[in-house]
C-alpha cells in the first residue's frame, strides 16, 4: 500500500476547515457587481485598515492583484524593477509585458536573499535619453517566494521606499506572504506595507482561504481598480460566499508562527541527513540533496523544484507529527 501523502508543495494546498465552512454557508449576500456585496465589503474594509490603506478590492488570484496594479501604474515604453526570481517576473505569464505593458529589469539580491539594497534601486533607474525605456514603478516582494521566503523588515521596507521615491519610482508590493512577514518579525502588517501605491495580499496561501486576494490602495486608484478587474472578467456576483471564508482567514494569522516552527524542525532534520538547507524564515525551505522529488513522491512526501532547488512549505494542514513522520520516511 502507497504511504500516505505528506504534502508540502505549498501553503495553496490547504482546505476551508469547518468553521470557514460554516461561514461560508450563512454569509451575508448581494450582486457585487451591481450593488457591492455587504461581506465582500466588510473583508476590504477590514484589510485595508490592517495595511494602513485607503480602500481595498477582492481578487480571485494574487496575479490578477499584481497585474491590475502593474496596469494602472505602467505605460507603453515603461520599464520597471523587481527582485530576481520575484513572482511578477516568472510566475505571471508574462502579464507584466502582455497586459501592463511594462518590461522588467531585474535587480539583484545584494543585500540578501530576496532582498536588494537601495543602491541597486537608485542604479537601475535613472532615465535615458528618449529612445530608452523609462523606469517607472519599483516591484517587492515580502515575503520572497523563491529565495525561500526570505522577509525584509520596516527598516529595509522604509529604505526601499525612499530609494524608490527618489528616483520618481511608484511603488507596488506583491504582499502574497506578508502576514509571514509580520508574524515572523513580530510587528503589525501594516509596518511592512504602508507607504507603497499599490499593495497585494493573498488570503488562500497560509490563512487557508480556498480563495482570494486582495488589491489595497487609495480610493480613487480602488476606483480604477475595480474596473479593471471587470475588464478582466474578475467581477463576482455573491462573493460574499468567498469573502466570508477571507474574514475567517484572518483568523489565522497567529497560527503561522507554528507554520515557521514546523519548517524550522524540518531544516534541522534535512540537515541531520546530510541534506544543504537554507535556514528558513518563515515557512518555506529550500534544500540540495541526491534525493530528486520523483525520489520523495515514491515515499509519500510531496514537494517542488524551484530555482535548482527542492522546495517544502509548511501549512496549516500539515503538523509537527507529519514533519517527524516525513523526515522519519527519509
Amino acid at each position: 500500500m502507497a504511504p500516505r501523502t505528506i504534502d508540502l508543495r505549498s501553503d495553496t494546498v490547504t482546505r476551508p476547515d469547518a468553521a470557514m465552512r460554516a461561514a461560508m454557508a450563512g454569509a451575508e449576500v448581494g450582486d457585487d457587481v451591481l450593488d457591492h456585496d455587504p461581506t465582500m465589503a466588510a473583508l476590504e474594509e477590514r484589510i485595508a485598515a490592517m495595511l494602513g490603506y485607503e480602500a481595498g478590492l477582492w481578487v480571485p488570484s494574487g496575479t490578477m492583484g499584481n497585474t491590475i496594479a502593474l496596469m494602472m501604474h505602467l505605460q507603453r515604453g515603461d520599464s520597471f524593477l523587481a527582485p530576481e526570481h520575484a513572482h511578477v517576473l516568472g510566475s505571471e505569464l508574462g502579464t507584466a509585458a502582455w497586459l501592463a505593458q511594462g518590461m522588467p529589469q531585474v535587480l539583484p539580491h545584494d543585500a540578501g536573499p530576496g532582498r536588494p539594497t537601495p543602491a541597486a534601486v537608485a542604479a537601475a533607474s535613472g532615465a535615458g535619453p528618449y529612445y530608452t525605456l523609462h523606469p517607472r514603478l519599483l516591484c517587492l516582494e515580502n515575503s520572497h517566494n523563491f529565495a525561500g521566503g526570505s522577509v525584509f523588515d520596516a527598516e529595509e521596507w522604509n529604505a526601499l521606499l525612499k530609494a524608490g521615491r527618489d528616483a520618481g519610482l511608484l511603488v507596488h508590493l506583491d504582499g502574497a506572504r506578508v502576514w509571514n512577514a509580520a508574524v515572523a518579525l513580530g510587528v503589525p502588517v501594516s509596518e511592512l506595507t504602508r507607504g507603497a501605491d499599490t499593495v497585494q495580499v493573498c488570503l488562500s496561501k497560509g490563512l487557508g482561504a480556498p480563495v482570494g486576494s486582495m488589491l489595497v490602495s487609495d480610493t480613487a486608484r480602488i476606483g480604477e481598480a475595480r474596473r479593471i478587474r471587470k475588464m478582466l472578467g474578475g467581477g463576482v456576483r455573491q462573493g460574499g460566499v468567498l469573502a466570508a471564508a477571507g474574514l475567517v482567514a484572518l483568523d489565522n494569522i497567529d497560527s503561522l508562527a507554528g507554520d515557521h516552527a514546523n519548517a524550522r524542525l524540518l531544516a534541522d532534520g534535512l540537515r541531520e541527513r546530510g541534506w544543504t538547507v537554507e535556514p528558513p524564515e518563515t515557512n518555506i525551505v529550500l534544500a540540495r540533496s541526491g534525493v530528486s522529488v520523483a525520489d520523495l513522491a515514491e515515499l509519500g512526501i510531496a514537494a517542488v523544484t524551484v530555482t535548482g532547488k527542492t522546495r517544502f512549505v509548511t501549512h496549516r494542514d500539515v503538523c509537527r507529527a507529519d514533519i517527524e513522520e516525513a523526515l522519519g520516511r527519509l
